[in-house]
């Protein structure tokens, strides 16, 4: 009896009911083999394999911006008010911080940025133009997120995309039915110039490969209100771990650290001290605290979460939440997505998750 215990089946059963039952056996081993497979791919599908399309309209205000010519900037600018008459003035004083109605000195502060190498403005602007001559890719994720986000909400109103660049001056933000984005903040994590305007730690999130998801996670916010009436720690962190898992709906074969907006490293930290993270926060009592610190600490970004320790990411809060959401729609399959959305409950919903990492 030393062999294998494959060696010791085959060898005691010689017969051909021998025979059959192991491949009877053989059979439910893969069976259960699939079983569990299925369960660890463990997603749940929302939405139906053939939803009609929709087409985000992503317009090229980069392009139009950086094809003004520093010898004929002020003809180039009149040009510009006329083609994006509504989002121009937008641009101009919202992102530039300048007087919309003073085209002279528009122009002559706009040709200098153009050709600024001091702050590396000319080295971005072409950088930008390299990257983004094709956003296929972007295109495609947005297509998707909104479908599927279109299909939970059809009331909402799915917007336009603006891509410019900012003089490193803003991400993303909204404009009635605008989501206007930075394309310069999208350049890569080792993208030289972020030194001299960010923290390392934010860095990690400004790649367009995260570009499509930051649109629909802004959209989110502004669309999903806060739903609790309490305001400790627990409710923001399931809010938003509810954001974190919608989003990842909306973006099936994206992983998730990018959803998240981590490493994978960061990721992988995450999971390797995650029983220790949750016993952390239960021996602290920190879920029921309502002190803003606190919660900021959890739930803003920064290079570490001070209250698990300086090893660990930033937001973990938000990670944390995220994951006793995944485990509660894990365990609740009648859930559907609007109805996790609209439960400010967060008592009932960690209770019913069986959170226990």
């Amino acid at each position: 009896m030393r062999g294998r215990p494959s060696d010791y089946w085959t060898l005691r059963y010689r017969t051909p009911f021998g025979l059959w039952l192991i491949r009877e056996m053989r059979k439910s081993i893969y069976i259960l083999l699939a079983v569990v497979l299925c369960a660890c791919q463990g997603g749940r599908e929302f939405f139906p394999k053939n939803m009609e399309m929709v087409d985000v309209e992503v317009v090229r205000f980069d392009s139009a911006l950086l094809s003004v010519r520093p010898d004929s900037a002020e003809v180039d600018i009149k040009r510009l008010y006329a083609d994006y008459e509504e989002f121009m003035p937008i641009y101009v004083e919202g992102v530039l911080g300048l007087n919309t109605e003073d085209t002279a000195e528009l122009s002559r502060l706009y040709a200098n940025f153009l050709t600024d190498t001091t702050m590396g403005f000319a080295q971005t602007n072409e950088e930008v133009r390299k990257q983004f001559a094709d956003i296929k890719k972007i295109q495609s994720e947005l297509n998707q997120g909104f479908t599927r986000m279109h299909y939970l909400y059809p009331e909402l109103e799915i917007p336009k995309i603006y891509l410019l660049v900012s003089g490193f001056n803003a991400s993303i933000f909204a404009y009635d039915d605008i989501i206007a984005v930075g394309a310069d903040m999208y350049l890569g994590a080792d993208y030289e110039y972020y030194n001299q305007v960010v923290y390392n730690y934010q860095k990690v999130s400004m790649d367009k490969k995260f570009l499509a998801g930051d649109v629909l996670n802004y959209y989110i916010s502004q669309n999903i209100p806060y739903t609790s009436k309490y305001n400790r720690l627990l409710e923001h962190m399931l809010f938003r771990g509810k954001q974190m898992y919608l989003l990842e709906q909306l973006l099936p074969g994206v992983p998730k650290w990018e959803v998240m907006g981590y490493t994978q490293e960061q990721w992988d930290w995450c999971e390797k001290w995650e029983k220790e993270i949750w016993n952390r926060m239960m021996d602290k009592r920190d879920l029921f605290k309502t002190e803003s610190m606190v919660i900021t600490s959890y739930l803003n970004d920064g290079p570490f979460t001070s209250e698990i320790s300086q090893e660990s990411p930033g937001r973990l809060g938000i990670w944390v939440g995220w994951r006793i959401i995944d485990s509660y729609m894990r365990h609740n399959e009648e859930v559907s997505l609007q109805e996790l959305m609209k439960d400010g409950d967060a008592q009932k919903i960690l209770e019913r998750s069986f959170y226990k990492p």
